[in-house]
């Protein structure tokens, strides 16, 4: 499992213990008691009772420490083969004068180590190339197949290890170069690939440590220019000994600089450097002859540093060549930096072109750096001192940058995958400190202490003596570290850990197996991983196996705390592992050789001690064989331990006596098998040695490194040294007769001890007999209670194990206490006649029985004997009341009182109760049916019966239960009648309703739901009497009114009949304001109906026409309606509407004058001068608009970008016929632009208006938007009427027809010929290519067609395309009319009028066409409409010929089929063709339906007779204008829609 790559898959969790306060008041009982279950994991923790908080006692203001350092990715065994691999082939390319650029590909660095693990295991370089299998290579470096990876990874490996592998093995050195075709085969080379040093979170004053190759640095890289200045850079070649690696780090300074070679660099395609012995024997390295003909001029692009000749005329000559031997050309020998040998330049292979400058290195010296083994690994001491606020403001500040986030909301489980990948990568090189193994002695411990110089609180007090203080828990009188005298720090003195996130703690185990626990005082959890004893062993191999490299050089890694290994990777190989997260207030306990590690999530403060307990002392003893195997030393003598133990065997407790003595008694057999060889050896020389009284160090066995105490070997001749009795044979080559054994006790004396510890174990047999005799009462005399519990006593005092005999003895007391306390209970509450949990009549005689079997004697039995005697005689007077026909209340009430004062539950008291229950129960039946009651509920009714059926039964009980059901079962069954009535979907008419109600009134029962239908009832008959007043009303109802009434007719749960007709009319109100709003609503628009309809009084500020257009893109905000004063109340009266609508209407107008000046005062974004800053229009994206693609509104005069809105189309608009409109007559082109502030609608044409109203004529209901639009209708016409009265003026009609004058003259006038002859051969083309149904649109160039040729007919067969119209552009000319100013300003004023207007009528269009030609071409505008009709053009033209393409291919498989097939296929063809939609074909036969009947001049009387119509005005004279007519009959520019 590649845990790096694929992420971090938590282990399970560890057991979790949380004790009640019993079982935590003895800290190693409760372990003894967890451990079955808890050394399966390895790990566990332990949850305290809540209240148990100790104090923090550390001295914080004085606490100072100096943390560890510690480099994340060099944590991980893995990772730190990698990285360890890297610094070799580093240092390697270093000495060859290279610095090593890792390369990237697919965008992460190279795993150079992964890369030459693969090859190696896939069978070698040379067998995967023959094999063509670097494919495969790639797919397990995790690469995506199919982008020729595989090619890449073999270019580098030749280039960067295949030079390096080689060295190693001490082979020929192949280099492999092939020839490039340009210098971008050598990009990854010239570029810096070096991993970065740090990352830039980190904590303060990190970067100063670093020990890492230079690979992880970024070295000045010599440019282009640098070379031309130095002329040494440009001789540079490839020179010292071993392989180079090509194109290393050359880089231009300034990409101007930067040059690609055009020829190829040629490079010979193999060095070999052949090993030949010379005369003398040694080897000497030459080059063959024909490989010094290759030229490495091409090859000089690599970063190599000259050097200087240092050496010098007058010593020169004491030198000889290792090569040739010879020391002539002495200006020629090159001296070694490192062994000082001497060589000919010439002799190198290859040879050098002359004496390098800097450091050189001969090839013996590199190859023996690159076969130095490692240092070991270890962490570094940091150099700055913390305070906890220092160290906690840098741990807080190092996580929250890391993270980017509060360090209290960054997720554990994401520092946790987080942590593992920075260990496995060797991109991102994290540092941390971490304050470990801090002396508690020296700096204080976290716990209470009670030898503390100050004086301890009473809080404190109980703290300081805990159990779980881990100051007091190693030397607990049941700890085995409590009877070594020393102060081991770690084990029996506490350690203290300041952490902050991914400090880490590496896999181990404890120093001599032993048990540890950890308390995390405060801060951030802490994360533990755990691996059981049993696995131990697991661990190591698999490690060792995956990591061999580190073991070779540091056979006791496990042991120096200082490696890590993905838990993921260990169970993918089969270790169990297991995780936690320590909180604040949390232990964690290890098991005897449970490898743990971990890490810290944040800034935190945790304390670790070790303990031993009786069930250790095996795993102490096999931990010494470990040692001795691994020639570690201990950290006390193990046999010094039992010993001492064994001097005093009455201070053990029962279970670490048997313990000892079993250890005691192998060790004693273990030292007369050695003693015993000793003998045989012939070493016969001993003398006593107190063994406890020498330094460690002086007792050590030099062979194993085991602290001795029992013996030991040692030699007259050789007194520095001496050996453990199992390494006799390695203490010296002396005679066995100068040797002697030195031991601390005698043969004799060891049996002795282990006597007094079988003494002590078995003391318990004489506490044994007694008990047993008490317990069996064998001589028929029982003993007193008093006596068993003296037994108990001098059980515990002891330290007895806990065996079945005293299990039996405490079972036995347990009872005696039992039945003691339930005989003080009975008393008493006969006594003081309370209420307590009584006795039955059979506990009280097995209770009686019980105290009679007991082994003890007690006197409580009299007192039971006496309340059995009551509880009799109490029976038979109650079976006496019970035997009478009717015994009185108050007999059977005293009777009760009696029995509950015997403390003892009798059967007859329970008789008793059921008779006075069934008493009472008829009592309240019969009031609850009494006629003079009040109706009680159908749920009193209910809980009665539930009543009666828990009473006793009996005869009069019977029948009124039997009355009571049916009285309920009537009642519910008309409440679920009406409950049916309520909510069936189904609504039942008033009458019937009432019929229901009438008859359930007979009920003698309150039933809520005939109330609720009742209720129901009254308000349907509210409703339609609503429905009457606001049918029979003067004026026909609105809307809102309308909707309300259904709204609450819906509601309700009665069937009226009145509510289908109104439903009708709202779905007919709906479905007429739908038709409206698809009229003139655009597709999306923000506004609705109502609003376009409406002025837009709000129309006087840019900045808010701009806001309230984002503002409706959000839906935030208000309606034109609310602007004009309208509020709901106002929209049903249409007088206010009239009124609101003709203010609204001079607002508007008003208002759009005011924008007009103030956006004409802007600076134009067209003008040259005019910059973004300059200038304050504003776009409906909120940009300012410049440049070339800004449009003006012709209304408002604010400009927009082209691209934001829609303009006018040149070429896709309909042309002018033939007969009325030429090319040149660019007054009539559909240049004018209204930007969609201004054009908020489609605006139809007022005879579709017209037909809306009709429809509208019809409705029986009031709408708001029918009166608005009546009203814009009535405004439109007013309009068209001025525009009308204006245009038929003599003035105006003069100018009409010198405009027509001018357009006969331009169809006159222009040929093809005449065309502008920078009109380019592709616009002819594209004229040839086009179809023939545009024809129309151009033939209005020329009046004479006869003269036209071929070729002409064909391009003006074509629409103008953009080159076409661009060529007409110098030829405009104009104004084409002189418009006074009494004739211009009310032309503008009605234009001004007809834009606001949502409605599209033909006069605009001819008073817009009046002041076109008035004034000269707009030619800015003209050629922007073009540029940004361009790309939609063409486009179009491509679909076209698409179309065409398809045609004519249809029509070729067409021309094969029958005459028959063909036309059937035409027909249908026709007839879906001229289909329409049913709705569509529907409003289109009823508009022309009425258009047949309208007349401009018969409006008035259409609004007149309308019910919802407003107060017609004069509209004024409606004339004819014939001079007009040929102007109406052009077809109207169609409007840009957004």
């Amino acid at each position: 499992m590649d845990s790096g790559t694929d992420g971090f898959l938590p282990p399970p969790e560890c057991p979790v213990f949380e004790p009640t306060w019993a079982e935590f008041r003895d800290p190693l009982d409760y372990i003894a008691k967890i451990r079955p279950i808890a050394e399966k994991s390895g790990i566990c923790k332990i949850r305290p009772p809540p209240d148990w908080q100790p104090p923090f006692a550390v001295e914080v203001d004085n606490f100072r420490f100096t943390p560890r350092i510690q480099r994340l990715n060099e944590l991980e065994a893995e990772t730190r083969v990698k990285l360890n691999y890297l610094d070799q082939i580093a240092k390697f390319w270093e000495f060859q004068g290279s610095s090593l650029k890792i390369p990237n590909v697919e965008r992460r660095i190279l795993d150079l180590y992964s890369l030459s693990k693969i090859v190696v295991e896939e069978g070698g370089y040379e067998a995967i190339c023959k094999d063509r299998r670097w494919a495969r290579v790639a797919q397990r470096l995790k690469y995506p197949p199919g982008k020729n990876i595989g090619s890449l990874l073999r270019s580098h490996y030749e280039r960067i290890i295949y030079p390096y592998e080689m060295f190693q093995s001490g082979a020929n050195l192949v280099c492999n170069t092939h020839s490039f075709d340009s210098e971008e085969k050598d990009r990854e080379y010239n570029k810096p690939h070096s991993i970065p040093l740090r990352q830039s979170l980190q904590p303060s004053k990190f970067s100063s440590y670093s020990h890492r190759a230079k690979w992880r640095q970024a070295d000045p890289v010599p440019t282009e220019e640098d070379i031309k200045k130095n002329p040494e850079l440009k001789k540079l070649q490839i020179y010292g000994a071993g392989p180079k690696m090509m194109g290393l780090g050359l880089m231009a300074k300034d990409k101007t600089l930067q040059k690609k070679d055009k020829e190829g660099i040629i490079c010979p395609h193999a060095i070999t450097m052949k090993e030949e012995p010379s005369g003398d024997g040694k080897v000497m390295f030459t080059l063959p002859k024909e490989d010094l003909n290759y030229n490495l001029e091409s090859c000089t692009k690599m970063t190599m540093q000259l050097r200087k000749n240092h050496c010098s005329a007058q010593f020169i000559d004491s030198y000889v060549c290792r090569m040739c031997f010879q020391g002539d050309e002495d200006d020629k020998l090159l001296l070694c930096d490192g062994c000082d040998d001497n060589y000919h330049i010439f002799c190198l292979s290859p040879p050098l072109p002359e004496i390098p400058r800097g450091v050189w290195r001969c090839p013996k010296c590199i190859m023996a750096e690159c076969k130095r083994p490692p240092e070991a690994f270890g962490f570094e001491q940091a150099t700055q001192e913390y305070t906890l606020q220092s160290f906690g403001e840098m741990a807080d500040s190092f996580k929250a940058d890391y993270f980017n986030m509060p360090v209290h909301m960054v997720p554990t489980e994401l520092v946790e995958k987080e942590f593992w990948r920075l260990v496995s990568s060797i991109e991102e090189d994290v540092t941390v400190e971490y304050g470990a193994d801090i002396h508690s002695k020296e700096f204080g411990s976290g716990f209470p202490v009670a030898n503390s110089k100050g004086n301890l609180s009473p809080e404190e007090e109980e703290y300081a003596t805990s159990g779980w203080n881990l100051n007091v828990m190693p030397v607990l009188d049941r700890s085995v570290l409590c009877h070594i005298n020393a102060d081991i720090s770690g084990m029996k003195v506490p350690w203290l850990y300041v952490g902050m996130v991914f400090s880490a703690f590496c896999w181990h185990i404890e120093d001599h197996w032993s048990y540890s626990i950890n308390y995390l005082h405060w801060g951030e959890p802490k994360t533990w991983y755990g691996v059981p004893s049993l696995a131990a062993e697991h661990l190591e191999e698999v490690m060792k196996r995956l990591t061999p490299e580190l073991f070779d050089s540091q056979p006791d890694l496990l042991h120096q705390l200082v490696t890590l290994m993905n838990p993921n990777t260990l169970m993918s190989h089969g270790v169990p592992v297991v995780r936690t997260n320590q909180c604040a207030g949390e232990f964690v306990i290890t098991f005897p050789r449970a490898y743990h590690s971990g890490f810290n999530q944040g800034y935190n403060f945790a304390e670790a001690v070790n303990f031993c307990t009786a069930d250790w002392l095996p795993a102490g003893r096999q931990c010494i064989e470990h040692y001795r195997r691994l020639r570690r030393y201990c950290v006390f003598s193990h046999e010094e331990l039992i010993c001492k133990m064994a001097a005093f065997p009455e201070k053990l407790d029962l279970s670490m006596a048997v313990a000892v003595h079993k250890e005691m008694f192998i060790m004693v057999q273990e030292e007369r098998r050695l003693r015993k060889a000793l003998l045989e050896k012939g070493i016969t020389e001993a003398e006593r040695e107190a063994f406890e009284l020498l330094p460690d160090d002086e007792r050590q066995c030099i062979k194993c490194k085991t602290t001795c105490f029992l013996s030991a070997l040692a030699c007259y001749d050789c007194p520095d040294g001496l050996v453990c009795l199992s390494h006799i044979n390695d203490l010296c080559k002396c005679s066995s007769s100068r040797q002697y054994l030195r031991y601390r006790y005698t043969l004799d004396e060891l049996p002795n001890m282990l006597h007094k510890l079988k003494v002590r174990a078995e003391s318990f047999d004489s506490w044994a007999n007694k008990v047993r005799v008490a317990l069996e009462v064998e001589d028929g005399q029982k003993c007193s209670f008093e006596e068993l519990r003296a037994l108990e006593s001098e059980a515990r005092e002891r330290r007895f194990p806990n065996s079945e005999l005293l299990q039996r003895l405490k079972n036995c007391l347990n009872e005696a206490e039992a039945c003691v306390s339930q005989v003080l209970r009975l008393v008493s509450g006969q006594k003081a006649r309370v209420e307590t949990l009584q006795l039955t009549l059979t506990e009280l005689q097995v209770l009686l029985e019980q105290m009679g079997s007991l082994p003890c004697a007690m006197h409580q039995i009299w007192d039971v004997k006496g309340v059995l005697e009551q509880v009799e005689a109490y029976q038979a007077d109650a079976r006496k009341a019970l035997a009478s026909l009717s015994p009185s209340l108050g007999l059977l009430r005293s009777l009760l009182e009696r029995g509950q004062q015997l403390g003892v539950e009798v059967p007859e008291v329970h008789q008793l109760q059921q008779l006075m229950e069934q008493t009472q129960w008829l009592d309240e039946v019969k009031q609850a049916l009494a006629p003079s009651a009040q109706r009680g509920s159908l749920v009193i009714m209910q809980e009665l019966l539930v009543t009666g059926t828990k009473v006793a039964s009996s005869p009069s009980v019977d029948k009124a239960r039997a009355e009571l059901q049916e009285l309920v079962t009537i009642a519910e069954c008309w409440e679920e009648k009406a409950h049916f009535c309520l909510k069936d979907r189904q609504k039942h008419s008033p009458a019937t309703l009432e019929a229901i109600i009438r008859e359930a009134e007979n009920i003698p029962v309150y039933l809520p739901n005939i109330q609720a239908l009742k209720d129901a009832l009254t308000k349907a008959q509210a409703w339609i009497a609503d429905v009457d007043e606001i049918q029979n009303g003067d004026h026909y109802p609105c809307l809102d009114d309308l909707e309300g009434l259904v709204a609450v007719g819906r509601d309700l749960p009665v069937g009226l009949e009145e509510l289908r007709q109104l439903e009708l009319q709202v779905l007919t109100a709906h479905s007429w304001r739908e038709k409206a709003s698809k009229t003139f609503l655009k597709k999306n628009s923000f506004y609705t109906l109502l609003e376009v309809l409406c002025p837009c009084v709000d129309a006087s500020s840019d900045g808010n026409r701009q806001s309230r257009w984002m503002e409706k893109e959000l839906g935030l905000c208000i309606s034109d309606t609310e602007l004009l004063g309208l509020s709901a109340q106002n929209l049903r009266d249409p007088g206010s509407v009239i009124v609101a609508f003709k203010e609204g209407e001079q607002k508007e107008k008003e208002g759009i004058l005011q924008l007009r000046r103030t956006n004409s005062a802007k600076p134009s974004p067209l003008a040259s001068s005019t910059t973004a800053a300059s200038a304050t229009s504003t776009c409906v994206c909120g940009q300012v608009p410049a440049g070339v693609g800004a449009l003006q509104c012709d209304l408002c005069q604010e400009w927009f970008h082209g691209r934001c809105v829609s303009v006018p189309r040149l070429l896709g608009s309909q042309r002018p016929s033939l007969t009325s409109s030429p090319l040149l007559a660019w007054w009539e082109w559909d240049t004018k632009f209204l930007c969609p502030l201004c054009m908020r609608s489609r605006r139809p044409r007022l005879e579709t208006i017209l037909a809306l109203l009709v429809a509208l004529q019809r409705l029986p209901v009031r709408l708001p938007e029918g009166e608005a639009l009546q009203c814009l209708t009535e405004r439109a016409i007013c309009w068209q009427g001025r525009a009308r009265q204006f245009l038929a003026s003599e003035d105006v009609t003069a100018l009409m027809g010198q405009l027509a004058e001018v357009r006969q003259q331009l169809q006159a006038e222009p040929r093809l010929e005449e065309l502008p002859t920078q009109l380019s051969a592709s616009a002819f083309d594209s004229l040839r290519g086009g179809s023939s149904k545009d024809m129309p649109k151009v033939q209005g160039l020329l009046e004479n067609r006869d003269r036209m040729t071929c070729l002409e007919e064909v391009a003006l067969a074509q629409d103008p395309n953009l080159e076409l119209l661009s060529s007409l552009l110098p030829q405009l000319s104009g104004p084409v009319l002189e418009l006074s100013e009494e004739t211009r300003a009310p032309l503008e004023e009605l234009m001004l009028e007809g834009d606001l207007l949502e409605v599209t009528l033909d006069e605009n269009y001819s008073i817009w066409q009046l002041l076109q030609a008035g004034q000269p071409p707009d030619l800015k505008r003209i050629r922007t409409l073009l540029e940004l009709e361009k790309p939609e053009h063409q486009r179009s033209r491509t679909r076209v010929r698409a179309l065409e393409k398809r045609q004519r291919q249809q029509r070729k498989v067409d021309l094969g089929r029958k005459s028959k097939d063909l036309q059937e296929e035409l027909e249908a063809k026709k007839a879906r063709s001229s289909g329409v939609k049913p709705e569509e074909q529907e409003f289109v036969e009823e508009t022309e339906h009425e258009n047949t009947f309208l007349t401009l001049k018969g409006c008035s009387s259409i609004l007149k007779g309308n019910p919802n119509s407003l107060q017609q005005n004069d509209l004024g004279p409606m004339t004819s204008f014939p001079s007009l007519t040929p102007l109406l009959h052009l077809s109207y520019p169609q409007h840009q829609v957004l």
